[in-house]
């Protein structure tokens, strides 16, 4: 249950941490021109926080089960 409970809050906290350290990015200009650029630039962001926070979780977490 503990572990369970740990590895859902890993994954929360490395998504917002991710979140964090990506949003210095200014990924609107790599966006083409329209009217829907920022739109789509947060999403990308939002898709790249999740991708890089489920990838660090898992590593800390392959580390946490290998030690223990």
């Amino acid at each position: 249950m503990i572990k369970e409970i740990a590895r859902i809050f890993i994954h929360f906290a490395m998504f917002g941490f991710s979140f964090y350290c990506l949003s210095g990015l200014d990924l609107s200009k790599l966006m083409l021109p329209g009217p829907e650029r920022n739109t789509k630039a947060t999403v990308l962001l939002l898709m790249l926080s999740a991708a890089l926070g489920y990838l660090t979780a898992q590593f800390l977490l392959s580390i946490m089960y290998k030690i223990s």
